[in-house]
C-alpha cells in the first residue's frame, strides 16, 4: 500500500445517493440513540441501578450506533467527507445536552462527554484513512476497535463491578474482540496491534479518553505497519 496524500478522495464520485444514504444512516443513528432510552426504562424496571443502566446503554450505542454504521460506510461511500460531517454533526448533537446541562440521562453523565469524543475520533480516523490510505479500511479497524471492543470492556466491567470503572479483565474481554477484527484485515500483524489498543484502553486522561487512545494507536500503529510494508490492504 503506498502511504501518500490522497486529497482526491475528498469528491464523492455521487455525491446525490451518498446524501441520501447518510439522510438514512443518520435517521438510524437518532433511533438507536432515543431508542436506548426504552431499554434503559426496561432495566431500571429489572431493577438495575442507574448508573448501570446508563453504562450498558453507552456501550449498546457504541456498537449499534458506531459500529454498525462503520460496517456500511465502505460499500455505501467513495469520501470521507459526508461520513466525516455527519460525525461532526452527531458530535454537536449529543454535546449540546452537555452545554445546556439538560442532559439525556439516559446515556450521558455529568462528569465527563466521551461520547462527543467518540464521534470526533470516529469520523476522523475514517477521514485520515481516506486521505492517506485511499481506503476507509485502515479506520474501519480502529473504529471497530473504538466500538466493539471498548463495548466488551464495558459490558464486562460492569457486570464485575457495577460501576464504570478500569479492569483487565474488562481490557482481555476487548482483546479477544479486537484480535480476530484485526487478524481478519491484516493479519498475523494485526494480533499486536489488537494487543496495543486494547492495552491502551486502560487509561484515559480527562479530556482525552480511551477513543481517542485506542483510536490513535491503532491508527498509528497500522500506519507504521504499512510504511513497513508488513501489511497491505
Amino acid at each position: 500500500m503506498n502511504v501518500g496524500l490522497y486529497s482526491g478522495t475528498l469528491t464523492p464520485t455521487n455525491i446525490i445517493m451518498e446524501a441520501i444514504y447518510a439522510s438514512i444512516l443518520f435517521i438510524y443513528v437518532l433511533g438507536v440513540v432515543y431508542g436506548t432510552k426504552y431499554a434503559y426504562d426496561l432495566m431500571i424496571r429489572k431493577g438495575f441501578p442507574h448508573n448501570v443502566a446508563v453504562y450498558f446503554n453507552r456501550k449498546l450505542i457504541h456498537v449499534l450506533a458506531g459500529g454498525v454504521v462503520a460496517l456500511v460506510v465502505p460499500f455505501t461511500f467513495t469520501s470521507p467527507i459526508i461520513p466525516f460531517t455527519l460525525a461532526l454533526v452527531l458530535a454537536l448533537i449529543v454535546w449540546i445536552p452537555h452545554k445546556r446541562k439538560k442532559l439525556l440521562t439516559w446515556f450521558q453523565v455529568p462528569d465527563n462527554a466521551y461520547e462527543v469524543n467518540f464521534c470526533i475520533a470516529w469520523g476522523t480516523i475514517l477521514l485520515a484513512s481516506w486521505l492517506i490510505f485511499n481506503t476507509p479500511i485502515y479506520g474501519l479497524i480502529p473504529v471497530l476497535f473504538m466500538s466493539f471492543g471498548d463495548a466488551a470492556t464495558g459490558v464486562v466491567r460492569n457486570l464485575i463491578y457495577r460501576k464504570r470503572t478500569k479492569s483487565w479483565w474488562g481490557n482481555f474481554a476487548m482483546f479477544l474482540v479486537c484480535m480476530p477484527i484485526a487478524y481478519y484485515f491484516v493479519g498475523l500483524w494485526g494480533i499486536p496491534v489488537a494487543a496495543a489498543s486494547s492495552y491502551i484502553e486502560h487509561y484515559e486522561f480527562n479530556p482525552i479518553d480511551d477513543n481517542i487512545l485506542i483510536s490513535i494507536t491503532s491508527f498509528s500503529s497500522l500506519l507504521l505497519l504499512s510504511y513497513l510494508g508488513l501489511i497491505s490492504i
